[in-house]
């Protein structure tokens, strides 16, 4: 399955969607906040590993099943891609040999030499006209594309193992008691290790076998190989499989070298349509093939440099390999289809309008939500890999459309400034405000023109950020409290007013009366005093407590 062979990192995930533009097939299903890999329908390209921006892909390590063959006391056998030369720098398969046995193999061989039985197989089929099409069959990521995504192209396959598959059998005949690890820059080949498990015990990548070594303090030292075989070491670049193959006998067939996965399908399309005829392909999955691999070690994609080396170290002469039966080396392929949830086109309209697109116009196909078309995301809904919330248009419309209706209803005034001082957003409440219809009237205007700008300036140039300060704006003749902010982030300056003008009157209002009527009290106080005075002496009675009582009355009206 291929999530055995690439981990995620729930952590690292960030939704970024990048592994899904990046995967040819659409092998990824989002979902609570993370991608996760759909194993019948991953064909271990590697793409979403080498383009995650934060690692959170990781390829299953396999060093500790190579250490336990070692350990088992069985001779154990390395094979190692021809694309070493292009990982390892300045390195011979001798260097590799020196390298390999300190580790514990019991012996260290080229892949290539699995190559050259392969590569004159496939001269068998175009001299005997086997097939009308023939597709090469050493990518393991090209045959599960086909497999899983185009079965009815499985005619058109080699029916011929691949180079590991090819070396490991000839290992095997040549030690019957030895296991076999195979060593190279890809992830598939793990899932073609364990497919086919009786011919390879296990797969490693690159990136392991230099953190085995880097581990143990093994360097790798330079020692000359004086071989002048090895002319399959071109297999790992783009049209090295040609040129190993000796065209001038095979005239009635066309050549063509297809790398890259999107080239890929195509090609495979065209041959489903029968635009293509007596032809043979060699396939890669990678851009510049093997070289291009997702297992490279990080610090060696280098194409051009790569294939120079493997241009270099490449032979003249075929390696001199034993005759291996064809019935040995044939290989069928089954599909491997699993039955996909058809949706119709009604339902895809339905999700197009969920997400705000009930035009074609408004299928932007933009491409952030890692599909090509919103057709293809919505359809990726309906399958139940992906979510509508993954289109950033529609998060964004809806975003701007959440926050536009609470700034356009809520009661008090917003208005937002850049930082030349300019109106770029006014909501109705701040337009009745300031007694004016149309936020047209209003938009990219200098604030100066409809209040004075003090406090912006204040806010901006010096930080004065203020909350809830009441202010009297003369020329609209209203009251407000007022806040103004300063967001460094986003370079703007936010002002929020809340119209306090009712309440301000309201209040003066009830002063105003409370002072007219302390002055009445104490007019009535002066006069009731006077009046008592006068009789005081005729009717003998104390004016303490009547003077009190006015007095606590004259109080309590000023307090309010």
């Amino acid at each position: 399955m291929a999530e055995e062979y690439l981990k995620l990192k729930k952590s690292n995930c960030k939704n970024c969607y990048k592994c899904i533009r990046h995967c040819p097939v659409k092998s990824i299903r989002f979902s609570d906040d993370q991608a996760h890999i759909i194993p019948e329908e991953c064909i271990l390209c590697g793409h979403c590993f080498v383009a995650c921006p934060q690692n959170a892909k990781e390829i299953r390590n396999d060093v500790a099943k190579a250490k336990e063959l070692i350990k088992s006391g069985q001779p154990v056998y390395a094979s190692i891609a021809p694309s070493f030369v292009a990982n390892y720098d300045n390195v011979t398969i001798k260097s590799m040999e020196e390298a390999l046995k300190k580790l514990g193999f019991s012996g260290v061989e080229e892949t290539a030499i699995g190559a050259t039985i392969v590569k004159k197989q496939y001269e068998n089929m175009v001299k005997d006209a086997q097939q009308d099409v023939i597709i090469s069959t050493c990518c393991h990521t090209v045959n599960l594309l086909v497999q899983k995504h185009f079965p009815k192209a499985i005619p058109y396959l080699a029916k011929v193992v691949s180079p590991m598959q090819a070396h490991c059998l000839d290992i095997r005949m040549r030690h019957p008691e030895a296991k076999t690890v195979f060593i190279g820059p890809c992830i598939a080949k793990k899932e073609e290790a364990e497919r086919y498990a009786d011919i390879v015990d296990c797969a490693l990548t690159f990136e392991e076998l230099s953190e085995w070594l880097y581990d143990e303090k093994i360097q790798l030292n330079y020692i000359e190989d004086d071989s002048t075989e090895g002319r399959a070491r071109f297999f790992p670049t783009s049209g090295g499989i040609l040129k190993t193959m000796d065209l001038d006998e095979l005239k009635d067939y066309t050549f063509l070298t297809v790398d890259g996965i999107e080239n890929c399908i195509n090609a495979i399309e065209d041959i489903l349509n029968g635009n293509i005829h007596k032809c043979f392909i060699e396939m890669s999955a990678c851009a510049g093939s093997c070289i291009g691999g997702p297992a490279m070690d990080k610090n060696h994609r280098m194409p051009i440099r790569d294939y120079v080396a493997i241009s270099k170290y490449a032979e003249k002469d075929d390696f001199n390999v034993a005759s291996i039966s064809e019935k040995i080396i044939k290989k069928e392929f089954e599909t491997l289809e699993e039955r996909r949830i058809m949706v119709s086109d009604s339902a895809i309209e339905e999700v197009l309008r969920e997400m705000g697109k009930t035009k074609p116009e408004d299928e932007l196909n933009c491409g952030s939500c890692g599909y090509n078309t919103c057709r293809e995301k919505a359809m990726a809904v309906l399958q139940g890999k992906a979510t509508i919330t993954m289109c950033l248009p529609y998060l964004k419309e809806k975003a701007e459309s959440f926050s536009d209706n609470i700034i356009q209803n809520t009661p008090n005034a917003v208005i937002v400034l850049n930082e030349n001082l300019e109106v770029q957003q006014i909501n109705q409440a701040a337009c009745r405000l300031i007694n004016n219809a149309s936020q047209r009237d209003v938009l990219g205007n200098p604030v100066v023109r409809i209040l004075d700008p003090t406090p912006f300036i204040n806010a901006y140039q010096q930080g004065q950020n203020f909350y809830d300060k009441r202010v009297y704006l003369a020329e609209y003749q209203k009251y407000v409290e007022q806040s103004v902010i300063y967001d460094k982030e986003y370079h703007i300056i936010i002002c929020i007013m809340r119209d306090i003008t009712d309440e301000t009157k309201q209040r003066e209002h009830k002063q105003e009366l409370s002072r007219t009527t302390v002055e009445i009290t104490d007019k009535v106080i002066e006069k009731q005093m006077r009046a008592v005075q006068e009789i005081a002496s005729l009717l003998g009675e104390s004016t303490a407590e009547t003077k009190v009582a006015l007095t606590k009355l004259k109080e309590s009206l000023s307090d309010e």
